[in-house]
């Protein structure tokens, strides 16, 4: 089962970091290019449409708030994710008016990280974006379910976020736990995993998602 993946821009020069970040973004669904400093970073901006982009804020040659600027100046809106190691008003404050999206100081929590991107992609979606589910896809942009026999099927934000997650990984079971703290982070019980899951069954059919003794759930067919 072939999915389109979303593109994701990490600009930072911290090798160490670059590295992990790049581990965890694609393990999340995310097909990642690498620039280590702002020159590189402002060509691929420039150059390739991405999905989302992660920014440092302390870049080598263009510095990060500086290249968010020039971006936006030359048109290109794609949501941006802004990290850095300071946490005053005033910083947050001048890269939000620079033209960024969100802002997350390091050190920083993963499960954050990652919720506060699907966040972004959840207020801009990418529209040419649409995940393969079987003889149906997922379009990201419109968050409905299209092809296949049937008419187009409507989907919540939360659903959408929970089916393009099982779509991103088709073969990965998922634990109710890991559900509820990658989706669900808000929620204080496993209680919302399963109501969801009960909401996409009745949309979409009861073999869309399919349950795995024991362990969790993972993609089925629709």
């Amino acid at each position: 089962m072939s999915t389109e993946r979303a593109q994701l821009l990490l600009v930072e020069d911290d090798t160490k970091l670059s590295g992990l970040l790049t581990r965890l973004f694609t393990d999340e669904g995310y097909d990642v290019d690498l620039a280590g400093d702002g020159h590189t970073g402002l060509h691929r901006g420039l150059t390739t449409r991405y999905a989302v982009m992660v920014i440092d804020r302390g870049l080598p040659a263009i510095e990060g708030v500086d290249l968010v600027r020039r971006l936006r100046s030359r048109g290109v809106s794609t949501p941006v994710l802004v990290l850095t190691a300071h946490g005053t008003t005033e910083d947050r404050v001048e890269g939000l008016d620079a033209g960024a999206e969100d802002y997350v100081v390091k050190p920083f929590e993963i499960d954050e990280l990652l919720a506060r991107l699907r966040a972004l992609l959840r207020r801009h979606p990418d529209t040419s974006t649409r995940l393969d589910l079987g003889h149906r896809q997922l379009d990201l942009g419109t968050r409905r379910v299209v092809g296949g026999a049937g008419p187009p099927v409507d989907l919540s934000g939360r659903e959408c976020e929970l089916l393009q997650l099982f779509a991103a990984h088709p073969t990965y079971v998922y634990s109710r736990d890991e559900l509820r703290r990658r989706v669900f982070l808000e929620a204080d019980s496993l209680g919302a995993v399963d109501t969801y899951v009960y909401y996409l069954r009745r949309k979409l059919g009861r073999n869309v998602i399919r349950t795995i003794r024991g362990l969790g759930y993972r993609m089925g067919s629709t």
